[in-house]
């Protein structure tokens, strides 16, 4: 099978910001540099990993998370002697949002539960088997599996040992092609203007003002699924960018017992530096943008205009699946 097929695109689902790179000729250039490289090649030469046994109390998870400087772990279950899943900061957020009451009652379950207990409360409602990927599998098929099953965190599992490899994120992808990508020619419509491509999302965009308490952002973070929130005053202009990430620094702050905070508290009060929101511009070109995303290490840009007003958000997923999966005919993110 030709796995570059020439893919009549029309409207059958996918959209303008998916299909619009696919025009030109060397558009193919990316699919086939992800196709040529494995797992185990992007893979760095030292970095730390971090696994947590189900028997873990959730609290203390979250802890080493923060004094590792992770976002997520891989879990072990001593029972089956295999890995069972991950956690992450999304259970951090969904354990906040389910659980809290109010500044003056301790979260009971985020103090004493267990991971596996958790996990147990969490999988009622949700299908959670741990998604991986071998060393020998292409970096394409690893882009396909992060966008397909939306997630960010992708372990990579020797199948012969079963051991925990690396975890395979977006940026580390981004990363692994920004420096090997000068090998490769360097595609034409690169040069085309974000308001040309329409790369990114710019209906319905997520955002909380910044008067909101904590516990509202974690419901958008819940309800809509999105992983980072443009925080706007009240004429709409954004100010900052709170991300999921961000959550985390409640449990580094030991903070999380008081979500009535307001969003500029929050903000105001974060312990690294912020130098103020990552934003693009329509007439900004493609390679402007996805350098910039690549060497601040960031998972999105704030599409702004002029006046500073959220225009959309164009994240790395958006990025690999126009520039990657939608030249081979697949439509990972927008299905």
């Amino acid at each position: 099978m030709d796995p570059f097929p020439e893919v009549p695109f029309t409207d059958d689902g996918l959209t303008m910001k998916s299909t619009e790179p696919a025009r030109d000729p060397d558009t193919h250039v990316y699919t086939k540099f992800f196709m040529s490289h494995c797992c185990y090649d992007a893979i760095p030469t030292s970095s730390k990993l971090v696994i947590f046994d189900t028997t873990l109390q959730v609290k203390k998870a979250f802890f080493a998370l923060v004094s590792n400087g992770v976002r997520a772990a891989p879990l072990w279950d001593n029972t089956q002697q295999c890995f069972v899943g991950m956690l992450t900061i999304t259970d951090f957020i969904n354990i906040l949002h389910r659980y809290y009451k109010s500044p003056m009652v301790q979260i009971y379950e985020l103090e004493e539960h267990k991971i596996e207990t958790w996990r147990e409360v969490y999988l009622q409602y949700s299908v959670n088997s741990l998604i991986s990927i071998t060393p020998e599998s292409s970096l394409f098929d690893a882009i396909y599996s992060l966008l397909k099953n939306k997630i960010h965190r992708l372990p990579v599992i020797d199948p012969e040992s079963g051991n925990v490899l690396h975890i395979l994120t977006h940026k580390r992808i981004l990363k692994f092609l920004h420096i090997f990508g000068s090998m490769i020619p360097k595609p034409r419509f690169l040069q085309k203007r974000i308001q040309d491509v329409e790369i990114g999302t710019f209906k319905r965009i997520a955002t909380v003002q910044e008067t909101a308490t904590v516990y509202e952002a974690l419901s958008v973070f819940v309800e809509r699924r999105v992983s980072a929130l443009p925080v706007v005053n009240e004429q709409g202009k954004v100010v900052a960018l709170y991300s999921r990430f961000d959550v985390i620094n409640l449990a580094a702050q030991k903070s999380y017992n008081n979500l009535n905070m307001t969003m500029r508290e929050v903000i105001e009060g974060r312990s690294c530096c912020i130098e103020g929101v990552l934003k693009c511009y329509p007439h900004e070109t493609l390679e402007t943008i996805i350098d910039r995303i690549a060497e601040a290490e960031v998972h999105r840009l704030v599409l702004v205009d002029e006046q500073d007003m959220v225009r959309g958000i164009i994240s790395l997923s958006d990025l690999l699946q126009a520039l990657v999966l939608t030249p081979a005919g697949i439509d990972a993110l927008f299905s």
